[in-house]
């Protein structure tokens, strides 16, 4: 059997914690657990973590998600190659593709089934050893400089520090 590693689970809700901790023993070497995000860079910066699952909801009384996108874009910020898979129990699509697009690995709603949630942390580590071409990750970074400029050209050229013609070539070669 394959060791998945270390998972960091934070949901303020210790009974979630409790009940993933279980589920998840069996696949992961060490399931630790936070029930706030507030220390987790630092934790970060002192303990291998493989992977971490992380509650979009913090603040008593809000369900919009925002604590979790904020968190997912603090850790993708200082520790970008830890996968982070976002859970919630008020889920909508929209919320699902904010936090892809800000790059978490994956979106899982509660309750959750406990083998559909372990096939998918598997395969967002799996997916994780797979090795990307130089032409899919360029590829995939002016897709998202893209998104983020809502598709003008000129300034997608900009940040990406090329003519504005040498990105309309490459788009073309990704057609």
């Amino acid at each position: 059997m394959q060791n998945y590693g270390t998972i960091l689970i934070i949901d303020d809700n210790e009974a979630i914690l409790t009940a993933l901790k279980y589920c998840l023993s069996g696949t992961f070497e060490k399931v630790l657990t936070m029930t706030s995000p507030d220390s987790v860079i630092s934790f970060l910066n002192q303990e291998e973590v493989n992977l971490i699952l992380l509650d979009m909801n913090f603040t008593l009384g809000v369900n919009s998600g925002q604590d979790g996108l904020l968190w997912l874009q603090a850790i993708r910020k200082h520790h970008p190659e830890i996968p982070v898979v976002l859970i919630t129990a008020y889920a909508d699509v929209s919320l699902a593709v904010r936090g892809l697009k800000r790059g978490a690995a994956d979106f899982i709603t509660k309750p959750w089934d406990n083998d559909d949630l372990v096939r998918k942390l598997k395969d967002v580590l799996d997916l994780q050893d797979e090795v990307a071409t130089l032409d899919e990750m360029e590829a995939d970074h002016i897709r998202r400089t893209l998104d983020r400029v809502h598709g003008n050209l000129s300034k997608a050229a900009e940040l990406l520090g090329i003519t504005r013609q040498t990105l309309y070539n490459k788009m073309k070669k990704l057609e």
